[in-house]
C-alpha cells in the first residue's frame, strides 16, 4: 500500500505545472492590463475633460472646427483611395515575384514608416516645392503644389501608403498560388483571376491595411505642416488645428481632440465590423 508520504511527491508534481501556469497567467494579465490602461486612460481623460468643460456645443459650428474636420476627412479619404489604387499592384508584385532589387524596393517602400514626419515633409518640399527638383517643371505647367490642399493629400499619401502595402503584401502571400493556377487553367484571364480569386481571399488583410493607412493619414502632422503649411480652410487639418488651438484656446484644442477621437473610433469600429463580416463570408463561401 502507498503511504501518504509516498503520494505527496506525485501530488506535488501534478500541482506544480498548474500553479506555474496560473502564475504566468497573472503576470501576463497584469502586464496586458498596464498597457491597456496606459493607452485607454489618456483617451478617456480627453473625452472627460472636453465633455465636462461645457464647451462642446459652443464649438461644434465654429469654422475652425468644421473646416478642419471636413478637410481631414476629405484629404484622408483621397489619400487612402490613391493608396489602394497605387499600392495594390505594388503589394501584389512584391508578394508574387522575385526580381533583382526586390529587397531594395521592399525596403524603400517601408522607409516612410520609420522616417521622422518632418523629414518626410522636407523630402516632399525638396521634390515638389518651388525650389525642388521638379518645381520648375510644375511651375511651367502652372501647377503650384506646395502649401496647397493637394500638398496635404500628398503628405498623407507619402506617410500612410506603406502601411497598406505591407498589409496587402502579407495578404497576397497568404493566398495559395495554386488557386490562381487552377483559375488560369479554367480559362480565366489574369485580371479576372486577380479580382475573383486573389482579392476576395486577401480582402481581410486589404481592409486592415486600408484602416491603418487611413488612421495614419488622418493623424498626420509633421509632413503636412512642413510641406503644406497651416492655412485654415486650405491646409489646416484636425491635428494642425489642435496644435494651433493649444497656443491660444485650450478648450478649443480639447473639443477638436474629442471630435478627432470620436471620429477615429467610429470609423475604426465600422471598418473592423466590415472586415469581420468579410472574413466570415469568405470562410463560408
Amino acid at each position: 500500500m502507498e503511504t501518504a508520504a509516498s503520494q505527496a511527491p506525485t501530488k506535488a508534481r501534478w500541482l506544480r505545472p498548474f500553479s506555474t501556469a496560473r502564475l504566468n497567467l497573472v503576470w501576463v494579465s497584469a502586464l496586458a492590463l498596464a498597457l491597456v490602461l496606459f493607452l485607454v486612460v489618456p483617451l478617456g481623460a480627453v473625452i472627460y475633460r472636453a465633455a465636462s468643460s461645457g464647451a462642446v456645443a459652443g464649438y461644434i459650428g465654429r469654422p475652425v472646427v468644421v473646416e478642419a474636420l471636413r478637410l481631414s476627412l476629405v484629404t484622408s479619404a483621397i489619400a487612402v483611395a490613391l493608396t489602394i489604387i497605387l499600392g495594390t499592384p505594388a503589394a501584389y508584385l512584391l508578394a508574387r515575384h522575385r526580381f533583382p532589387g526586390h529587397a531594395l524596393l521592399d525596403t524603400a517602400l517601408d522607409m516612410p514608416m520609420v522616417l521622422p514626419p518632418a523629414v518626410a515633409g522636407v523630402a516632399l518640399l525638396m521634390t515638389f516645392g518651388r525650389r525642388g527638383i521638379l518645381g520648375a517643371q510644375l511651375e511651367a505647367l502652372g501647377l503650384h503644389v506646395a502649401f496647397s490642399t493637394a500638398a496635404v493629400v500628398m503628405a498623407q499619401l507619402f506617410v500612410a501608403a506603406p502601411f497598406y502595402v505591407k498589409a496587402a503584401k502579407g495578404g497576397f502571400e497568404a493566398v495559395p498560388p495554386d488557386l490562381e493556377s487552377v483559375s488560369a487553367t479554367l480559362g480565366a484571364s489574369g485580371l479576372r483571376t486577380f479580382l475573383r480569386v486573389t482579392v476576395p481571399l486577401a480582402l481581410p488583410a486589404l481592409l486592415s491595411g486600408a484602416v491603418m493607412s487611413w488612421a495614419r493619414a488622418l493623424g498626420e502632422f509633421g509632413a503636412t505642416i512642413m510641406f503644406a503649411g497651416n492655412f485654415q480652410g486650405r491646409t489646416q487639418t484636425m491635428p494642425l488645428a489642435i496644435y494651433q488651438a493649444m497656443q491660444s484656446d485650450f478648450r478649443a484644442a480639447l473639443v477638436l481632440s474629442l471630435f478627432l477621437t470620436v471620429t477615429s473610433f467610429v470609423v475604426l469600429v465600422a471598418f473592423k465590423a466590415l472586415a469581420r463580416r468579410t472574413t466570415i463570408g469568405s470562410y463560408y463561401a
